[in-house]
């Protein structure tokens, strides 16, 4: 009898409980259309079925294994009402047609004043798309793609269409078409944010205004693109081993007035690649062991290069196009510390090198017509083919930094060589002299023994 009863119980918690568990997850689009305006839902450790849409103003919260699963067909959520917030979430599949009008996101946000964060997003196109929605907090989101073999099947993490005076901060995105896209965004501002192994860690086209500080852009094909924008910050951010034969730390192309400080570019195929671009001001930055330094197009003028460390990198700096003569390369008497690319004096102590310095390079016209060449850099050939032109006079200016800066560490051993040079350099005339001066004692000495 007690087995019996047991027995019931077991097969009464089957067929009666999970159902349950399974039709509050179906029904949780009905659940939010019976909420009041500014409601709070707190969701079970449960996967929830989408797609759902969020027309009034409430929060949503959810626990460490809340799922919430598309149907594959359209947006995951569908945030149609301001001041909704979205925590804690897991949200996952949602359409991947490429051919839609509607391009699809786990989580769609068509309004102002919401905040989405400690959201996880996996298998969707885009993850995290807000369209002509202004004033959003977007934080501490964890976006994954497919990886770089399904760039061209997916899009990006995290989307800005028309959408004005967002922050989007301390978001992971990996794997994503693109890791950041902005079209026609102003106004925006991106702090502490990481993204890798993308086509572009950040695409940029016709956005004003903006503001980058402290993000990680590590392994994409391209750090960050920046087209046809103007009166960016971009500060302190990291742009971290970006390579392949086309790729670069940080692009500008088409893009004026923007302020680059304190930025780190370190081992990409270019650290900056600076096209058709006018006033924009780099500064402070430190550009270090990669390929090209700076590659910087003739079609770009009164660019603005001080206070940068260039140092360690295969080729500094390399004007492509033409002469690029319009372009400065230090400010206020304040040029870029080359690291021991040039070796310098500083006899007054000031920090300065007492003389300009000027780079020569043949490889502009290779690295212009040979898109390959970037491939073989470091080959000794290149070292050859450089030694060749210049034998021949075929070198060209790639840059004049009238002001260099003496490298911090090295200042006092350069001055101090300088003193052993000068030193050695009199005590030498003063052997000699001497040496003419014995000499002329013996013939002396000589004549008058005769």
């Amino acid at each position: 009898m007690k087995k019996t009863t047991l027995l019931f119980l077991v097969f009464s918690l089957i067929l009666f409980i999970k159902p349950e568990e399974k039709m509050a997850a179906e029904n949780l689009q009905a659940t939010i259309d019976s909420m009041k305006k500014g409601a709070v839902l707190k969701l079970e450790n449960n996967t929830y079925e989408g797609n759902i849409v969020i027309d009034k103003s409430l929060t949503l919260i959810g626990q460490k294994h809340t799922v919430i699963k598309g149907d594959g067909t359209g947006n995951v959520i569908s945030v149609k009402a301001p001041h909704v917030k979205l925590k804690n979430l897991t949200v996952t599949h949602s359409s991947m047609n490429r051919n839609s009008s509607e391009e699809y996101a786990a989580i769609k946000v068509y309004t102002n004043g919401n905040t989405i964060e400690h959201i996880t997003i996996r298998h969707s196109f885009h993850g995290i798309y807000l369209s002509k929605a202004y004033h959003n907090i977007v934080r501490y989101n964890d976006i994954k793609g497919m990886g770089k073999g399904e760039i061209a099947a997916q899009g990006n993490g995290l989307h800005v269409f028309y959408a004005k005076s967002n922050l989007l901060s301390h978001n992971r995105i990996e794997g994503t078409r693109d890791g950041m896209f902005f079209d026609y965004a102003n106004d925006n501002k991106s702090y502490d944010n990481n993204i890798s192994n993308t086509r572009y860690g950040l695409h940029y086209m016709y956005s004003d205004g903006n503001i980058f500080k402290r993000n990680t852009f590590t392994m994409n094909t391209g750090g960050a693109a920046v087209m046809n924008s103007n009166h960016l910050t971009l500060e302190d951010n990291q742009f971290i081993v970006n390579y392949g034969n086309q790729s670069f730390g940080l692009l500008l192309l088409q893009a004026n007035d923007n302020h680059i400080e304190n930025n780190t570019f370190y081992m990409n195929q270019r650290g900056l690649y600076i096209d058709q671009a006018t006033r924009n001001l780099i500064k402070h930055n430190r550009i270090i062991q990669n390929q090209i330094g700076i590659e910087l197009w003739a079609s770009s003028n009164d660019q603005i290069f001080t206070l940068n460390q260039i140092s360690d990198n295969t080729i500094p700096a390399v004007t492509i196009g033409g002469k690029g003569e319009r372009n400065a390369w230090s400010r206020k008497g304040l040029g870029n510390d080359w690291g021991s690319s040039f070796p310098l004096t500083d006899l007054n102590q000031d920090g300065i090198g007492d003389f300009p310095i000027t780079y020569y390079s043949s490889l502009h016209q290779l690295i212009e017509d040979q898109e390959l060449t970037n491939l073989f850099l470091k080959s000794p050939a290149i070292s050859i083919y450089e030694k060749i032109n210049s034998s021949q006079n075929d070198d060209e200016v790639m840059f004049r930094d009238r002001h260099p800066l003496v490298p911090a560490k090295a200042s006092h051993s350069v001055a101090l060589w300088v003193v052993i040079g000068l030193l050695a350099a009199a005590f030498g005339i003063f052997i000699k002299e001497r040496r003419k001066y014995a000499l002329h004692l013996e013939g002396m000495e000589g004549k008058h023994k005769g």
